[in-house]
């Protein structure tokens, strides 16, 4: 899964309707251009290309006071959220993904009911253990990775990876369930989007 899609329709998402330059705006006030592939180039082609697959729905606004043709604004259409939330779950349990797919579903976890969102979480050490089981078939953590010559450095490091990331998904979920965060259904979500014309202090480049 790329990262970058997940990123698009999340930021859209928290707008209702967004033009490119404002989810520019939004992931690289999240970052996303430091940790993901979400770089302008990207995120452009990545609106266009879902509104021809039906998942956003374009609109036509308005050129600026500055002159140029009409911006384009974007919204999600029923098809894009279910694939919001696909992605997302999807995210969530995949004990293989990529650094910035997780990172991207770290930053929408919220959208879900917490009940959910802690469900998925433990699919997801449930995957990493079986993983990690079947990475031991082959090798013996407690032997050390020598047996294997420097080859076994390689499952050393899936079996160290491994443990770390289950560490970790189970301290996420201690402090979803005692009642970190506002998740879906539970009040005011935190907002974090900017609103239309505020200054981004992450701001890499001027607008379009």
């Amino acid at each position: 899964m790329s990262a970058i899609r997940l990123l698009v329709l999340g930021a859209v998402r928290q707008h209702g309707r967004a033009h490119g330059y404002q989810v520019r705006n939004d992931l690289e006030y999240w970052g996303a251009h430091e940790w993901s592939n979400a770089k302008p180039g990207s995120i452009y082609h990545a609106l266009k290309q879902m509104a021809k697959q039906g998942v956003l729905l374009a609109h036509e606004i308005a050129p600026s006071t500055a002159g140029g043709p009409p911006r384009t604004e974007y919204e999600l259409t029923e098809a894009g959220r279910a694939e919001y939330f696909r992605l997302l779950r999807e995210a969530l349990v995949s004990y293989d993904q990529k650094m910035d797919v997780m990172s991207a579903a770290l930053g929408m976890i919220v959208d879900l009911e917490r009940t959910e969102a802690v469900d998925l979480l433990r699919q997801r050490i449930t995957a990493i253990e079986a993983w990690r089981s079947a990475v031991t078939e082959h090798y013996v953590p407690e032997e050390g990775p020598e047996k294997l010559g420097h080859i076994g450095e390689i499952m050393n490091f899936w079996i160290h990876t491994a443990d770390a990331g289950a560490e970790w998904t189970r301290g996420l979920i201690g402090r979803i369930e005692s009642g970190a965060y506002v998740f879906a259904g539970e009040g005011e979500p935190f907002v974090g989007v900017l609103a239309d014309g505020q200054e981004n202090p992450y701001a890499t480049t001027d607008p379009d």
